[in-house]
């Protein structure tokens, strides 16, 4: 009973330790790549937002032109401001 544990034991493969995995390399976004030179505006929807981008004075439909602020840290590209 011995021989045959043995020889069971002994004809199973090694088990080796994996090596460690590498992590996996971050996604680069707009929000890495801008991690500096952000500003606080206030939206027109009422809500503070942190845009890396540009502010903008773009045409409405109406013909009134607005401000907006781009590249924003909530994925939003465009944002209207508050006069």
């Amino acid at each position: 009973m011995k021989a045959l544990t043995l020889a069971l034991l002994l004809s199973l493969p090694a088990i080796s330790p994996l090596p460690p995995q590498k992590p996996l390399p971050q996604l680069s976004t707009h929000l890495t790549r801008h991690s500096k030179g952000g500003r606080w505006y206030f939206a027109a929807s009422g809500h503070a937002v942190y845009c890396y981008g540009p502010v903008m004075t773009l045409p409405q439909a109406n013909g009134d032109l607005q401000r907006v602020a781009t590249l924003c840290r909530d994925g939003s590209a465009v944002v209207p401001l508050k006069d």
